[in-house]
């Protein structure tokens, strides 16, 4: 009897073994249009679609000026002291002005009070474009 049971569960089990596999959430292929992987470094795509750039701002320079462009984030040389908001405002109307942009097109959208910012910009470009006017300026500087 004991004998007869396990044959009748092995039996059982060979069926749904020998059946098709349910496809997992997740690993299978991609539907629809297949998403580019975002660009690594500073610029990147938000969640609405607008360009974000990673900022180091060095508040208190000389003068305006690019000094680096990482992985992590572009560094900012910014003429202006770090005290209300005039940093900010000064960083915005100088990444307007090196990246052929409206002031009003480029925004601080996170780190009002950090060194560390995201600069959002609201025209249309594509972040190759605004990563090689960054790096041109890098050389010029």
């Amino acid at each position: 009897m004991l004998h007869g049971r396990l044959g009748a569960h092995a039996g059982r089990a060979a069926t749904f073994a020998s059946g098709p596999e349910m496809p997992k959430k997740g690993k299978g292929p991609a539907r629809g249009s297949p998403k580019p992987p975002p660009p690594a470094g500073p610029v990147g795509i938000d969640k609405s679609g607008a360009v974000t750039v990673a900022v180091h701002a060095k508040p208190g320079a000389k003068q305006n000026a690019v000094t680096d462009v990482s992985v992590e984030a572009v560094g900012v040389a910014i003429a202006a002291p770090p005290s209300e908001g005039e940093a900010n405002a000064e960083l915005c109307r100088f990444l307007a002005k090196i990246l052929e942009l409206r002031k009003s097109d480029v925004v601080l959208d996170r780190g009002g009070k950090s060194r560390e910012k995201v600069i959002k910009i609201l025209s249309a470009t594509t972040p190759e474009e605004i990563l090689a006017k960054l790096k041109k300026q890098t050389e010029t500087t």
